[in-house]
């Protein structure tokens, strides 16, 4: 089994923003570091290269591959910002629903600017995704 290559690093955060981030992009990034910190209660770390990731947990699927993963995080990719959520339980559907411009993949959320999504409701969606996490990994 191959080993999982997103790990915690010691990586500067400033660094990676300053060398990715477009100038409202890293204004984003800044107002996420914030609310993820609140919200975990953690610092921030980077996860291999290119996530700024919140706690952690441990995870072993079916396959029986395991590893440790950011309990939540983001990432800067290109001219999106994407923010790594479970939203699995129909709350989570509903909350993406009233949520704003935005895309979603399996865990990840792609949007442009934080100012195009609803604060609260974003909120909300990290909270259950963390909430979900624990529930389902302890």
């Amino acid at each position: 089994m191959t080993e999982n290559k997103t790990k915690a690093t010691d990586a500067s955060i400033s660094d990676y923003i300053a060398s990715r981030a477009q100038a409202q992009q890293g204004k984003d990034c800044h107002a996420l570091m914030t609310l993820l910190e609140q919200l975990t209660g953690q610092s921030a770390k980077m996860w291999g290269p290119s996530i700024v990731g919140y706690g952690s947990y441990s995870y072993t699927y079916d396959s029986g591959r395991s590893g440790e993963a950011p309990l939540t995080g983001f990432a800067i990719r290109g001219r999106d910002l994407v923010l790594y959520l479970s939203v699995d339980s129909e709350e989570q559907q509903a909350l993406l629903t009233r949520l704003g411009k935005h895309k979603m993949g399996k865990s990840c959320l792609y949007f442009k600017l934080l100012a195009d999504l609803d604060s609260i409701v974003l909120e909300q969606l990290i909270t259950g995704s963390i909430n979900e996490l624990r529930q389902r990994y302890g």
